[in-house]
């Protein structure tokens, strides 16, 4: 049985449509909106936290769409094991609500970024990367604040756990700060928690899912998730 996506929809989400068309419509997965004023999660499978300006970002990014009603059931739904996958705002969002470590920051250049990148997949040892065929991606980012940022003991704590997954880099997987288009500590494009059920990352896999834009790289790292969880 396939897996069941619910997709949170905070006011000033702009990809949570995205998301959806990807999931439902590109890859045919049962998908849901949740609004962000409600807190039952519709028996989802799978949570996606998506991209946009949650509450207009008038404080930090994502700091106040963390303590939305729906919230207090994600948090505890992560506490079970549940898988959620934040992207861009729902990343920041993650990391505002202590289910992620780090905090991010303007971008070195305090411009806002939107454009394509590269990744490379550094950890394959998770639900959402070991079925992904390559090693490096290319996947756009749209944000003002991706600098992610964390203490030393918090950095080495995520390299001595594998918890980054996905590193900036050129297109033949290089990892240099040439290739670092925000500032990022250790070029970091996304990381999961400890016990490896929650994603979150600043590039949009759910922008290249449709053969029409001509890359589907974002394919990969949905796919890899549900062909982990049917054989769970």
């Amino acid at each position: 049985m396939k897996p069941k996506f619910g997709i949170v929809v905070f006011p000033g989400s702009n990809c949570d449509h995205d998301s959806f068309y990807a999931l439902n419509k590109n890859l045919g997965y049962e998908t849901v909106f949740l609004w962000h004023k409600d807190s039952g999660l519709q028996n989802s499978d799978v949570i996606i936290l998506p991209g946009g300006f949650s509450y207009g970002d008038y404080l930090r990014t994502g700091s106040i769409a963390r303590f939305s009603p729906i919230m207090n059931s994600v948090i505890d739904f992560a506490k079970k094991g549940g898988i959620i996958i934040g992207i861009c705002n729902g990343f920041q969002i993650l990391l505002e609500a202590g289910l992620l470590p780090g905090v991010m920051l303007k971008n070195n250049s305090l411009k806002f970024i939107c454009k394509n990148v590269y990744i490379k997949v550094v950890n394959k040892n998770t639900v959402f990367t070991s079925d992904i065929p390559k090693d490096v991606l290319e996947l756009p980012i749209a944000h003002a604040e991706g600098n992610y940022f964390a203490d030393e003991d918090t950095i080495k704590q995520l390299e001595d756990n594998d918890q980054i997954v996905f590193q900036y880099s050129s297109s033949d997987g290089k990892i240099s700060g040439k290739w670092n288009p925000n500032g990022s500590k250790l070029n970091i494009a996304g990381i999961v928690n400890k016990k490896g059920n929650i994603l979150g990352m600043m590039p949009h896999p759910e922008r290249n899912c449709d053969p029409l834009l001509g890359n589907t790289d974002g394919t990969f790292i949905f796919n890899s998730l549900v062909s982990n969880l049917i054989t769970i």
